[in-house]
Formats: structure tokens, sequence, C-alpha cells
């Protein structure tokens, strides 16, 4: 478990390192897989209607809404490694 959280953390770092940037809906499945993996479900209120990234954001983070945090984080890392990470 231990291990799985540090390499999760390392990924969160070598994501800032990517030489190209990812496009959009890549950007939010990272952001999503993250908040899944480190805060668990979606919680708080939904961003205001003319808040566009933050809805996306929010959104996104939402559909994985029940998937275990150590799940998300595997798919966080193996996501990070194919891009490059």
């Amino acid at each position: 478990m231990a291990d799985l959280k540090a390499r999760f953390e390392k990924a969160a770092e070598d994501v800032k390192k990517l030489s190209e940037r990812p496009d959009n809906d890549t950007l939010l499945k990272l952001y999503a897989l993250y908040k899944q993996g480190s805060d668990g479900d979606v919680s708080g209120p939904k961003p205001g209607f003319f808040d566009f990234v933050g809805t996306a954001k929010y959104e996104a983070w939402a559909k994985l809404k029940g998937t275990k945090p150590e799940e998300a984080q595997q798919k966080y890392i193996d996501l990070v490694k194919k891009l490059g990470g």
C-alpha cells in the first residue's frame, strides 16, 4: 500500500515534467484520477454555470464516484507512464 502511494506521488511529480502538454481530455482524466486517488469521491457543490473549467473538472471527477482510491492511483500512474512520465 505504501509503495502504491509513493509511486502515485512520484507520478504526480513526473506529470509536471512531461515534454508535451497533454490534450484537454487527457488533462481532465489526469485531474479526475488524481482527485479520486487523493481525496476519494467528489465532494462540495458543483461550480456555477459560467465556470466552464471548474464544471468540467467537477464532472470528470464525479464520473469516477465509487472508484477505490487505490484503483484511481494505479490508473493515474499508468496514464502518466503512457504519456512518457
